[in-house]
């Protein structure tokens, strides 16, 4: 019985290492370059106030991304082609180009990240950004669906160096139980600005599109769709607990007796710790900053050209070769000159560009989601596995909650 049992153990073990992958490296994708940006200049202004956002983040960003797991399992089909076929050519068209250009946006905030980095450690952005760019082209093009997963799970690892980074900052516990246990906002136009960045680089829009790529490109099947839960729980997992300690690693050094540091970006909170904690503390958290831009400028263009071309018939995916996904790859290649040929102008607005990604993606977030629900609450698509009630509560109460802040957003800017 108990060798049974045991090997029953390595069974489920194995399955789940064989589907491991899209969850955790959607939720890691997402602490990406804006991604830390946002969280070093919430932790810088406001110190710990805002670290109980992080909550109802991962509430809300388990049940998404369960929902795009769950429809790429049952329909075999991606994001882009489910809102194509459920909302129209027209609408899909209006939808995608919004959303391609807040992505390119996104990447050129990637290989901003790139830049600064390697400026921690005395290299010029004119040769770390197109060694980089170069690098992220190969690995796409000339590399498979498989070799790139393991690539990726070994960046989304090593983004826990920020776990590090914080507690060599030394934070005040007490204060940080103290800020999650009694939840505070203020209504200002830079309060909400920052709530709205900070679920906006949480939950992004491209990521949606990304989650059910990967699962259809994984082949994952219904019947072990549970272990996809598990996959989703730990990518979730990781997405708040990485963006927990960039926040206390800025707030414990930047912001002090009440009064925050204006950064500008994550390098910036990197010099201002080597001067606070030590170069160690900079040069940790400059790596944190290197593998996620990184990364994210592998996935990001990706996900982008993948949805582009899904919704309007062209061939897409990283197993197929040039000749035949012609417009993916060439897709693919022109988001990324553009991304790092941007960082390579003087002067370029790289800050506004990073903040306003991740607003932007705030803002756009609510008419993806809307679109999701609707789809999956189709029986004729989904069939039995449709939304609970839970689901659904959680879905539209997202979107509301979305609504509103966007609309105080625009209210206080008046």
């Amino acid at each position: 019985m108990a060798k049974t049992k045991k090997r029953s153990i390595w069974q489920h073990l194995a399955i789940f290492f064989a589907i491991f992958g899209p969850g955790f490296i959607t939720g890691s994708v997402d602490n990406d370059v804006g991604g830390i940006t946002t969280y070093s200049v919430a932790g810088a202004t406001y110190g710990y106030q805002l670290l109980w956002t992080l909550i109802p983040a991962a509430v809300v960003l388990f049940v998404v991304q369960e929902m795009n797991a769950r429809m790429g399992v049952v329909t075999g089909k991606g994001l882009a082609d489910l809102i194509r076929e459920n909302a129209g050519v027209k609408t899909t068209f209006f939808i995608f180009i919004f959303l391609l250009g807040t992505d390119i946006m996104n990447t050129t905030t990637e290989f901003a990240g790139v830049a600064g980095s390697m400026q921690i450690f005395g290299v010029s952005k004119y040769i770390s950004v197109p060694v980089a760019a170069l690098l992220v082209w190969l690995l796409i093009v000339k590399g498979s669906y498989k070799t790139a997963e393991r690539v990726f799970i070994v960046f989304g690892l090593c983004l826990f160096v920020y776990v590090i980074s914080a507690i060599m900052a030394e934070p005040d516990w007490e204060a940080v139980g103290q800020a999650i246990a009694h939840p505070s906002m203020n209504t200002d136009r830079g309060s909400v600005s920052m709530v709205i960045g900070l679920i906006g680089t949480t939950i992004a829009p491209w990521m949606q599109f990304y989650m059910q790529f990967s699962v259809i490109e994984k082949g994952v099947k219904l019947k072990h769709y549970k272990y996809t839960i598990l996959d989703v729980l730990t990518g979730v997992i990781a997405t708040i607990v990485v963006a927990f300690f960039i926040m206390l690693a800025c707030a414990s050094t930047l912001y002090v007796d009440g009064q925050g540091t204006v950064i500008n970006d994550a390098s910036d909170a990197a010099r201002a710790l080597e001067l606070l904690a030590g170069p160690l503390a900079a040069q940790v958290f400059g790596f944190g900053l290197l593998v996620a831009a990184i990364f994210s400028a592998v996935i990001l263009p990706v996900a982008t050209a993948f949805y582009i071309c899904e919704a309007f018939g062209f061939e897409a995916g990283i197993d197929k070769k040039w000749e035949d996904a012609p417009q993916f790859y060439w897709l693919y290649t022109i988001i990324l000159i553009l991304s790092a040929g941007i960082i390579l102008l003087p002067n370029a607005p790289l800050i506004g560009i990073s903040l306003w990604s991740q607003r932007i993606n705030g803002i756009l977030l609510p008419v993806v989601l809307i679109c999701m629900m609707v789809i999956i609450n189709k029986k004729e698509v989904m069939g039995k596995h449709t939304n609970t009630l839970f689901q659904n509560v959680i879905g539209w109460g997202t979107i509301t909650v979305l609504i509103v802040l966007s609309g105080m957003l625009v209210i206080a800017s008046a």
